[in-house]
């Protein structure tokens, strides 16, 4: 790992200040990732910019959003009582993510930010467009068990590895970003970015932004929420394929309905036409089958992963189907 400098900041604003004066510097939070990528030799910053006290750890109510700061720990927020009565989905998200030492270091925001765990952008000695654009792609034909069968591109294949994002999508989530000139909000789906032609961007954070918070406002599917992930252990193991699953019951029929796969795609990947079609409809078997055929449209193997083609419907009627059960 190559020497750096290291710097304290204890406010968003000087935090932004210290990043625009070297355009090679990060942020640093819990770290869990970024000093991976270091280690690697996939990122070298001339200088890491330490924001752990900047006050960005409050969990609260304010009107009918939760407002969660970006610096809150992935264990403070899964723990937290508000977030568990309010926001089940997020809090079994988060606690399937990772182990219970890396989540009580690692932060939201550090999470939103967390690089793919693709084997060839770890390798410096292989092809990968994200960690060197127009080398290619060296799981196109080669590994690519973990890889994205939804939204891919001829450049890039990779996944976006976070359990929390694919809560977050599914729960209309909006991210408040701070710059030079204030703050600025967007959605979440807009937030993280399909690989396309440029695969090393993850997101569309601007260079003088950094998270400060995510306000998500307060809904109707918490007593009916579920959280799938399918994985080659039981523990700290990323997703093959992940669902978030919410549903409102009124009267036998699904008035609300939430869904977002994880594992199959360069971003969170929301099921805007599966829950179009469950809207209205009676929560029966037959339209979850229905609905996880709609949400397969486009979806690509390629070799290794094949077997995601399958899996990935069949996971979403499971977590449909345990939400719907939930009381």
């Amino acid at each position: 790992m190559i020497n750096f400098q290291y710097l304290r900041t204890t406010t968003a604003k000087s935090a932004i200040a210290l990043l625009l004066k070297d355009k090679n510097s990060k942020f640093i939070a819990g770290g869990t990732n970024l000093i991976d990528l270091m280690k690697r030799g996939v990122t070298a910053p001339d200088k890491l910019i330490d924001i752990n006290h900047v006050p960005l750890k409050q969990i609260e109510q304010i009107g009918n959003n939760i407002i969660i700061g970006a610096l809150a720990s992935n264990t403070a927020v899964a723990e937290n009582a508000l977030i568990k009565e309010k926001l089940p989905l997020l809090a079994m998200a988060l606690n399937a993510g990772a182990s219970a030492q890396l989540r009580n270091v690692a932060t939201i925001g550090g999470n939103m930010m967390q690089r793919t765990r693709c084997g060839y952008f770890y390798d410096t000695e292989m092809p990968c467009n994200k960690r060197v654009p127009g080398s290619g792609c060296g799981a196109i034909g080669g590994f690519n068990r973990m890889h994205a069968i939804l939204g891919t591109s001829e450049k890039c294949i990779a996944v976006h590895p976070s359990d929390m994002c694919i809560a977050l999508i599914a729960l209309d989530t909006t991210v408040v970003l701070a710059n030079s000139k204030g703050e600025r909000k967007i959605s979440f789906k807009d937030f993280h970015r399909l690989a396309g032609d440029t695969p090393q961007l993850d997101n569309n954070l601007k260079p003088d932004e950094m998270i400060i918070r995510l306000e998500i406002p307060v809904n109707n599917i918490s007593k009916k929420s579920h959280y799938v992930k399918v994985r080659d252990r039981a523990s700290y193991a990323f997703a093959l394929i992940s669902v978030a699953a919410g549903l409102e019951i009124t009267n036998n029929k699904i008035t609300d309905v939430r869904l977002a796969m994880g594992g199959v795609a360069h971003k969170p990947w929301r099921l805007t036409a599966s829950e179009n079609f469950l809207t209205g409809k009676e929560a029966t078997n037959e339209n979850f089958e229905q609905a996880a055929k709609l949400a397969m449209e486009g979806a690509k193997g390629y070799g290794e992963n094949d077997f995601k083609l399958q899996m990935a419907p069949n996971s979403i009627i499971e977590a449909l189907t345990v939400a719907k059960s939930k009381a």
